[in-house]
């Protein structure tokens, strides 16, 4: 008997770009599938950069599991033509969940210069998802059960998961709290039923941030991010990334352990505590940065009290996921941050 997790854990991956990752990642896949994540997601480069890898990965998870699968989207540098396309074929692929994002400026552009295309925030992007799988799957006629001849409109459509990014330290371009919740309401009236955060490191951001959003009239499920940070190194690009401010007692615990495995243990007891606090709170579950490999995620879920496995692979194999020729990731990458609207 397959048993869920309670509250729901998702998980989030990147394209893979050269074999052995390939290879490695849908290993990565099936042991994150047997926890029995609510969904899985698959970042999605500027520009379409990994759209091909980005599919191939989220069929796999399609096709080899239970998971449902959520693919990234973004604004950068796409007309209404380009976009409605790419989300046409991830809806034609089978994908009905999404991460609807505005997007950051590719790198090396020039200060000033426009990046985002005919869609200016993810709000209108939200919109467009849901009005591309409206027209995909138009209203249709049906029978009238024991009326010869008769027919009636059929008004139900199958409904997509659109989630959006929420940031409970506030947003690098936001001047307020009170902006930050303002444009989340805007994700929401715009069709919006999710939003997974930015990272932070301590449960009260979070829960701080997520009462004030409560009481502005959010209504949707607000699932707290968490990155386990198990090097000095990974750490300051996260801040450098992301522009959080300093966890001071994580960072000083990682410089004094001198050993690799000793900076791994402290970072994942750190997640793993604040998980459990986040749930002990009231958050409505958890979302994980997996770095493409499933050991560590899945020993945060063990320390914090979540992990209950169970068989959620399906029977029917199919090759591993595609990928791009070239740029083997350095092995501690960290995944894009979700500095964006």
């Amino acid at each position: 008997m397959t048993t869920a997790f309670r509250p729901p854990v998702s998980f989030e991956l990147y394209p893979p770009r050269s074999d052995a990752a390939a290879s490695a990642l849908a290993g990565t896949i099936d042991r994150l599938a047997e926890v029995s994540p609510d969904f899985i997601s698959v970042t999605y480069g500027a520009s379409g950069s990994s759209r091909t890898s980005s599919l191939d990965v989220l069929r796999y998870i399609l096709h080899h599991t239970n998971v449902d699968p959520m693919g990234h989207l973004t604004c950068v540098g796409s007309s209404h033509r380009q976009a409605s396309s790419l989300i046409r074929e991830f809806l034609d692929a089978g994908v009905l969940s999404f991460l609807a994002l505005r997007g950051d400026a590719p790198a090396g552009l020039a200060e000033g210069e426009e990046f985002l295309g005919d869609l200016k925030s993810a709000g209108e992007l939200v919109q467009l998802i849901h009005r591309v799988q409206a027209e995909r799957v138009p209203y249709r006629e049906t029978p009238v059960p024991g009326v010869p001849a008769a027919r009636q409109l059929n008004t139900q459509r199958t409904k997509v998961r659109i989630a959006v990014a929420a940031f409970p330290n506030g947003h690098p371009r936001s001047r307020s709290t009170s902006q930050d919740i303002d444009t989340l309401l805007a994700k929401q009236a715009a069709g919006a039923n999710l939003a997974i955060t930015q990272l932070f490191f301590h449960a009260d951001h979070y829960l701080s941030f997520v009462q004030q959003a409560r009481q502005a009239g959010v209504e949707f499920p607000i699932l707290p991010g968490i990155m386990p940070v198990t090097s000095p190194t990974r750490l300051r690009r996260i801040l450098e990334l992301t522009g959080e401010a300093l966890p001071s007692g994580l960072a000083i615990e990682l410089e004094v352990e001198p050993t690799e495995q000793g900076q791994r243990e402290i970072g994942i007891d750190y997640a793993a505590n604040l998980a459990a606090e986040l749930i002990a709170g009231g958050a409505h579950g958890l979302h994980l940065y997996a770095f493409n490999e499933h050991d560590t995620v899945l020993q945060v879920l063990e320390r914090s009290g979540l992990a209950t496995t169970a068989p959620t692979r399906k029977t029917t194999r199919e090759p591993a996921p595609a990928r791009e020729p070239a740029r083997e990731p350095a092995p501690a990458r960290t995944p894009e941050p979700r500095n964006r609207t």
